[in-house]
């Protein structure tokens, strides 16, 4: 598998995940341009549970890699979430100070394995 037909095997295993735990998923994929940058921003998979909204970062990695799935969520990627979430709450018109937070979903997938699912709640701070 190529490395984005990793990531989207892995994205396909969190949704499942996040509606088997009582998620509704509100949109997935959704991309920002963000300004002064030449990249944008993306948000795997946004959902509510409750009266919270998430904003999930799936990432995927075969299970021979050298650092954990989770470890790929550097300091930038960070910032680009945070500047994403908030673009995606201004577009569906929901105020900044609704509670909401940005989660990892960390996947580690191996041959002919059950796939290794991990999942850090509140994992980015947005203050």
């Amino acid at each position: 598998m190529s490395t984005r037909q990793v990531g989207k095997f892995g994205e396909r295993i969190a949704e499942k995940y996040l509606k088997d735990k009582g998620y509704q998923i509100l949109d997935k994929n959704y991309y920002f341009r963000i300004p002064g940058n030449l990249q944008r921003g993306e948000i795997d998979i946004v959902a509510k549970r409750e009266d919270i909204i998430c904003f999930f970062e799936v990432k995927t990695l075969k299970e021979d890699s050298f650092i954990s799935p989770e470890e790929k969520v550097n300091f930038s990627k960070q910032r680009k979430l945070r500047m994403t979430a908030e673009s995606w709450l201004m577009a569906k018109k929901i105020p900044l100070n609704s509670k909401w937070q940005i989660d990892i979903i960390a996947i580690k997938i191996g041959q002919n394995k059950k796939p290794e699912i991990f999942h850090f709640e509140n994992a980015i701070s947005y203050a």
